[in-house]
């Protein structure tokens, strides 16, 4: 256990990537022992990767880089100026509803940072605000793109824990509300304290027109579900339902109706038994598609092109740092790291809610160093046989672990959305970490009820019978 989790830090710490140091760390392991065939090490790559629920993964980062060129993001912030730029403080308050809805169509926080996140953070800078400021906010909010659905790190979760994706999805949801909420409160009190005015005036029909807009996002899935209680169809009743939308889209030309329909295309479709979380992603795809071709053809074959390759190379990156965690966690278990852990725990505590303490610490370290994608893929082995001995349900503390890791993105040394923002506000990657600090406590906050209140994460999916 000391060589393999010995040589793995090392090699990060000269320098080298976290696939190639786990990978390389593992076949150390296995010709140093022989503890298996050096094949194994082909195989367990292989069947790290070789899974269905893993397929959603390129297509909601192809969704999240379609979204982005097809000027979505832009129709989104326009949206949210409508709605809750009149507040004090009103940019800030902008930037985390943007990043909700965003957060509904990506499922990956670096789209968010990156997409919508850029035009935030210019907007808040040309209005006055400090640059701290803009970046710190921009930071907290982008952590809400994998805790509503779609989210990434819950396909990775899900497959790994062997858990139903579609319960993880509809648990965040509410923790997801809980966090804007606790966002949109510490907004309130930094523009109180330092004086931060409204950026757009309050205007009863900018208000109207927003709401109007959720009104009918919100009005199309009732709508179909009205007309198939007539007799219909499902499929002529989500046309008549889509005509109905369309028509309104462009008598009202409203500005972001039908980039808000995308997450109740997605939530709606996997509550209704219409298709999978991975056939999910391929909608969230067909339907960015269709708004930039389509609808706002914005988008061209080039942009288009430079959307798949960029799609590719992360694809890549991710699937690579998933297969060879596959291999690390697989020696991890047959070292017995996983039951040494559990007898360590175990002499230390036999309460739940200390556990739950210790893993909180120990995710936000281990988050701090590690890819979001290998932590989960490296830990779940070795930490959930110990959740099921404390009785936790696998779904809350799918959340837990998702928004510990989430957290760990935005701190050095290996916190991507910390580079991201850096490299956007043209910031040190040190101011960038001093901004970020004081938009720390919401989340948690937020860390902390959801950790010690199970049902903020599990009501949802109780109740549409996702989970008992």
């Amino acid at each position: 256990m000391l060589l393999l989790i010995g040589s793995f830090l090392g090699l990060m710490v000269i320098g080298l990537p976290v696939a190639i140091s786990m990978a390389t760390s593992s076949v150390l392991y296995i010709v140093f022992y022989g503890v298996a065939p050096d094949i194994i090490v082909a195989q367990r790559l292989i069947a790290g990767v070789e899974s269905f629920p893993l397929l959603a993964v390129p297509f909601f980062i192809l969704a999240g880089n379609l979204m982005n060129i097809a000027g979505v993001t832009g129709r989104i912030y326009s949206f949210a100026v409508a709605l809750v730029g009149w507040m004090k403080g009103g940019l800030a308050q902008v930037n985390i509803i943007g990043s909700v809805v965003f957060s509904g169509m990506s499922g990956t926080a670096l789209a968010d940072a990156a997409g919508i996140g850029t035009i935030e953070i210019k907007a808040m800078k040309d209005h006055g605000y400090p640059i701290e400021a803009a970046v710190g906010v921009t930071a907290a909010s982008a952590t809400l793109g994998p805790i509503f659905p779609p989210s990434l790190p819950f396909v990775i979760y899900g497959m790994m824990a062997n858990v139903s994706i579609g319960a993880l999805f509809m648990a965040g949801i509410l923790p997801g509300v809980v966090m804007t909420v606790l966002m949109m409160i510490t907004v309130a009190v930094f523009a109180w304290v330092k004086r931060w005015g409204s950026d757009t005036p309050f205007s009863l029909k900018m208000i109207f027109g927003a709401s109007l807009e959720v009104i009918v996002v919100m009005m199309v899935p009732l709508g179909i579900y009205l007309l198939m209680l007539l007799g219909l169809s499902l499929n002529f009743a989500i046309l008549i339902g889509l005509a109905v939308l369309l028509a309104c889209d462009w008598y009202f030309n409203f500005s972001a109706v039908m980039a808000l329909m995308t997450p109740v295309i997605l939530i709606g479709g996997m509550t209704m038994g219409w298709f999978t979380p991975t056939e999910a992603a391929v909608a969230a795809v067909l339907w960015s598609l269709f708004l930039g071709l389509v609808r706002y053809r914005t988008m061209t074959f080039k942009t288009l092109a430079k959307a798949t390759l960029d799609t590719v190379e992360t694809t890549a990156s991710v699937l690579f740092i998933v297969a060879s965690a596959s291999v690390f966690a697989w020696l991890l278990t047959v070292s017995q790291t996983a039951q040494l852990l559990s007898t360590a725990i175990l002499s230390i505590t036999d309460s739940k809610w200390v556990f739950l303490i210790l893993v909180n610490l120990l995710m936000l370290f281990v988050g701090c160093f590690l890819d979001t994608i290998a932590a989960i893929t490296i830990l779940v082995p070795i930490l959930l046989p110990l959740v099921l001995q404390f009785h936790i349900d696998p779904v809350h503390f799918g959340l837990i672990m998702t928004l510990n890791l989430m957290i760990g993105l935005l701190h050095p040394p290996l916190g991507m959305v910390l580079f991201v923002l850096s490299r956007v506000a043209k910031l040190s990657v040190e101011r960038t970490t001093i901004a970020i600090l004081p938009w720390l406590v919401p989340l948690f906050v937020a860390l902390i009820l959801i950790t010690f209140i199970p049902m903020i994460t599990l009501w949802l999916p109780m109740e549409m019978g996702l989970i008992r």
